[in-house]
């Protein structure tokens, strides 16, 4: 089967839409472009499933590539049958194709090389072949040879074995179904290197589980306790099933002289050279899956997180809490400027009360903040009860928010932030940095390794490259649904757009300073390095409000303007009309949309996402998310019990449950069991980062800050 037609049945999508998919990939379209602006080539395929076919295509690729060197190296030994030339091309993994690329490949000096060396392998022919009319010793009186270093008869019985377990475990048909077979019935298992130690990998000090049934979230955290040098971990096979799969298809008939060297030569190939070889593949697969899963999960979580909706229009003092140093503060007007920054002592040790909240009151006068935003690190439990005391004393309508500060740190000690805040010292660039957080979570968090964003599990544990590409492109997919306003983007926004390079983006940013706002589009062709091809993977998703052409505001791309004003001519507006509204219900005006789209030369589904952006022009995706929950009271772990009911903001999703923020400083879980009545396979089929849920409390543990919560009320 052909790359494409296997895409097709893997994805479950027609040929032609993988065909057109691929043909566009191999152009240099990017997959947000793809999925926008070139929905009636693909049939409207979506992002999520070209990042899919894109992730195949490349493996399937390799695969081919690698089928092509094992093909032409195996020729080159002389060794290719017509057989395994077939066997070779239906592989479908790159594991089939190791398997049967073992015999071939140029080995190190093993036993079994050095017996060969020595002239033993007429012997080992000679055991396998088990028509030996005496025994064993008498055939290898002829192998003894003081020059080869063969001084015994068991010396060249021993060298013949070597071969032939060497030869048992090159056999591709036996590792394929041994490895089915350890797969199928075998179980991992891990003991404590200490069994008195404490750590938090208890649970796992004498573990076994069946690897079928074996849990991502548990491979991963077997693999670190492993790595930790905290638990031995193994695969305890089936050994019995597999002895006596191997004896039968290695020993036939009954030959006395051989078969008890036959079943020496078995279990010596099993024990030695296969099960090692498949622990190690099977473990690695085992992992490989669990990244995948848990990169998925990641994924998912960092859409939601940065799809969350901004808090347009409000002046918001962003506070980084801290006790020794002092909690540092930022005011930022409604479009991220920095207006002023100051630090205030009310925490431990200073506990300067009086002298912040008076400072505090004179910030929310002057520049009027409506918002408070303060990061959940250390003292923001503490800086939380400052808040609400405040909001009771002063008499206007101000409230707060706890953000995830994850990665604020990371973000304020980089380069980025020295470039952009030159003036200030790490706290108030992270206190700059929480606030801007509320006000548009996506442009700013594109400013931080999507790694420490702190929506993951096992993240240090993973693949680094492929979880970097994965969450990559979840930015990348964000950034491009969402569009970016071209006069006001900073750099670390605008590398993310589709066809746009850091180099580029960083060049849009000084002609920009250079040359005043943008006013159309097309003035991109006279940024530097910006071609035509990078042009048009990009124009569609950068906006130019107030520009000479209202239709840079929308998502139209450029190369159907002139489709657009026919369309708006026929039914009677001008592009002008764009603003204020008036186009809205244009769509039911249009009776046979393909008739008018063959007339106006465009494809139907772009002539409906047109109507669609004419009705409501730069609608932002993100309005449609549930809004962050705005608090003006504090609730304390002590004040919680059992059937109480809240509502809280899930903060992270994980393999085995969710958890959620109610406000109280120590996220509660709400294990998988708990999220919905049905049965889910996992959290994420029922709740997603930012949802905002109603739960209720089931238990408090103080000592061990934990809280268990439920979605079943």
């Amino acid at each position: 089967m052909d790359i494409i037609a296997k895409l097709a049945q893997e994805l479950n999508i027609r040929q032609g839409q993988a065909e057109a998919a691929v043909k566009l990939i191999d152009e240099g379209n990017t997959i947000p472009f793809i999925s926008r602006y070139r929905k009636e080539a693909t049939g409207s395929l979506n992002d999520e499933v070209l990042r899919s076919l894109y992730e195949r295509l490349n493996y399937l690729r390799n695969l081919e590539e690698k089928k092509q060197q094992v093909l032409a190296t195996i020729e080159e030994q002389g060794k290719l049958t017509e057989e395994l030339r077939g066997q070779l091309l239906a592989a479908e993994t790159l594991v089939a194709v190791e398997d049967l690329y073992r015999p071939y490949r140029p080995k190190r000096r093993t036993r079994a090389t050095i017996a060969k060396e020595k002239g033993l392998e007429p012997l080992a022919n000679l055991i396998l072949l088990q028509q030996l009319k005496h025994p064993v010793e008498q055939e290898a009186i002829a192998f003894v040879d003081a020059e080869k270093e063969v001084h015994t008869t068991e010396d060249a019985i021993a060298g013949a074995m070597d071969i032939l377990a060497e030869n048992i475990s090159d056999e591709a048909d036996y590792r394929k179904h041994i490895r089915e077979l350890t797969i199928q019935e075998g179980s991992i298992t891990s003991v404590a290197k200490n069994p008195d130690a404490e750590s938090v990998y208890e649970m796992y000090y004498d573990f076994e589980e069946k690897i079928v049934k074996l849990a991502g979230h548990r491979i991963l955290a077997l693999n670190r306790g492993e790595s930790e040098k905290i638990l031995t971990v193994k695969i305890e096979a089936p050994t019995e099933r597999i002895l006596g799969y191997l004896q039968k298809q290695v020993i036939c008939g009954s030959n006395a002289y051989t078969e008890p060297v036959l079943m020496e030569v078995v279990e010596d190939s099993y024990k030695r050279l296969i099960a090692p070889a498949i622990e190690r593949e099977i473990r690695g697969s085992l992992t490989e899956q669990a990244e995948d899963g848990a990169i998925k999960v990641f994924g998912k979580n960092l859409e939601q997180l940065l799809m969350q909706p901004p808090i347009a229009g409000q002046v918001v003092l962003g506070w980084d809490p801290a006790f020794r140093t002092g909690c540092k503060l930022a005011v930022v007007d409604a479009t991220g400027k920095v207006l002023d920054t100051t630090v205030i002592y009310p925490t431990a040790p200073q506990n300067k009360v009086a002298q912040s909240k008076e400072i505090l009151k004179k910030l929310i006068e002057k520049y009027n903040i409506s918002l408070i935003s303060v990061g959940n690190g250390t003292a923001s439990r503490e800086s939380e009860m400052i808040i609400v005391e405040l909001l009771k004393e002063i008499h206007r309508p101000v409230q707060y928010v706890i953000v995830n500060e994850a990665g604020a740190s990371v973000y304020s000690a980089s380069k980025l932030a020295t470039e952009e805040f030159p003036n200030f010292d790490v706290g108030q660039r992270s206190a700059a940095s929480i606030a801007r957080r509320l006000q548009d979570p996506l442009a700013e968090l594109v400013k931080i390794d999507p790694k420490s964003i702190g929506v993951g599990q096992y993240q240090h544990d993973m693949n680094q490259k492929k979880l970097s590409e994965a969450l990559g492109g979840v930015v990348e997919d964000c950034v491009n649904k969402v569009g970016v306003d071209l006069n006001t983007a900073s750099a670390s926004l605008l590398e993310y757009i589709s066809g746009i390079s850091k180099v580029i983006a960083k060049n849009i940013v000084a002609y920009r300073e250079e040359n005043g706002r943008f006013l159309t589009r097309a003035q991109l062709l006279k940024v530097g390095k910006l071609g035509p091809k990078a042009y048009e993977q990009c124009a569609g998703f950068m906006r130019i409000s107030q520009g000479k052409n209202p239709l840079d505001a929308t998502s139209v791309h450029p190369e159907s303007y002139e489709a657009t004003k026919k369309l708006l001519e026929r039914l009677g507006y001008a592009p002008d009309d764009l603003k204020g509204g008036k186009l809205r219900g244009i769509g039911k005006k249009i009776g046979d949309y393909k008739k008018l789209a063959s007339e106006l030369g465009i494809g139907e589904i772009t002539l409906r996402d047109i109507v669609k952006e004419l009705e409501k022009p730069a609608r932002d995706p993100r309005d449609e998310m549930p809004k962050p929950i705005l608090r003006t009271d504090v609730l304390e772990m002590k004040d919680l019990t059992p059937g109480m009911i809240l509502k809280g903001t899930v903060r992270n999703v994980i393999d085995f449950g969710a958890f959620v923020d109610i406000g109280v400083h120590q996220d509660g879980l709400v294990h998988i069991s708990q999220i919905c009545e049905r049965y889910i396979k996992h959290p994420l089929e029922a709740v997603s980062v930012g949802d905002v849920v109603e739960v209720k409390v089931m238990s408090v543990d103080l000592s061990k800050k934990r809280i268990q919560l439920t979605m079943k009320l």
